[in-house]
């Protein structure tokens, strides 16, 4: 559990004599939660088991004689539960009495940023295992639209079902940008099927119907290359048996509240076969810094 302590060494930081607003941290965008599916635990239950079947095939039939062959259901199950998340501050009286801002909203908005990052990067985390970890794209390799063409074609050939999104790295969603004609999130809308309100800030544009998402949170490696992925939302999960919930309890000897933030949620792979990652390049832009 990650702790961060307020004590009066930060009063300068906070005392109206020095701070006229608080400026928060910025967060990246953080889509892949809505991109998923989701479970909720109930009450008394500790896991939940995720059924999938095969395909059947239906046979040509001769008129008058019997049907001599019978299909197997091919039934698989995926056992799924959660694990808890947190994090707490630890507000002094005196901090809370000499502060300009209300630090109890100012840690509720850090606290929930946190976890949203937390439960994002958790699923960014099941990228690079999707389709048995056999990427698609190469590193120290840019997208083209050939390139986003195959990874398309290649998720309908497939079959994965819909709906299906690209998530990758900013700067890789520029270089796609970069060598198209138009600037698509201003030429067309956010295809129906998702939640606007959600996802608005984090759609960059839609090719043959396949929406593409930006997230920063991706981290490239060491050689600016970044794994994203393409995926059914079938593919991946979030388990929730409890949201995030805040409580505040009083230390009376530490003359101090501590704040508590926790969740209790999973997430996971459900269905290999229904995405891949995507290995490409994500360096900073040549022209960043020049005019």
């Amino acid at each position: 559990m990650a702790i961060q302590i307020a004590t009066t060494d930060e009063l300068d930081e906070a005392q109206r004599i020095v701070i006229a607003e608080v400026r928060y941290t910025a967060e990246h965008s953080a889509p892949c939660a809505n991109l998923v599916e989701h479970f909720k635990l109930a009450q008394g239950e500790k896991q939940i088991t995720v059924p999938k079947v095969g395909q059947a095939e239906a046979d040509n039939l001769t008129d008058g004689q019997d049907i001599t062959t019978s299909q197997a259901i091919g039934m698989t199950t995926t056992d799924l539960t959660t694990g808890e998340v947190g994090l707490k501050f630890i507000l002094t009286d005196k901090l809370l009495r000499q502060s300009q801002p209300d630090l109890i909203r100012v840690v509720g908005r850090q606290g929930g940023d946190a976890m949203g990052r937390k439960m994002d990067t958790d699923i960014i985390a099941l990228f690079s295992a999707l389709n048995g970890g056999t990427t698609l794209g190469v590193a120290d390799c840019t997208w083209t639209m050939a390139k986003l063409g195959s990874y398309m074609a290649y998720a309908k050939m497939q079959k994965f079902p819909k709906p299906i999104s690209i998530v990758h790295h900013p700067y890789s969603i520029m270089d796609l940008v970069a060598a198209m004609t138009l600037t698509p999130s201003i030429t067309y809308p956010m295809p129906h099927g998702y939640s606007e309100d959600l996802l608005r800030d984090f759609w960059k544009m839609t090719v043959n119907g396949i929406p593409l998402f930006e997230d920063g949170n991706i981290e490239p490696d060491g050689s600016d290359d970044a794994v994203g992925a393409i995926f059914s939302k079938s593919a991946m999960c979030v388990v929730e048996s409890m949201a995030p919930t805040t409580e505040r309890e009083r230390d009376a000897s530490l003359r101090a509240w501590e704040i508590v933030v926790v969740a209790d949620y999973g997430c996971f792979e459900l269905d290999d076969d229904y995405g891949a990652p995507i290995t490409i390049d994500a360096a900073a832009p040549a022209d960043l810094y020049t005019s």
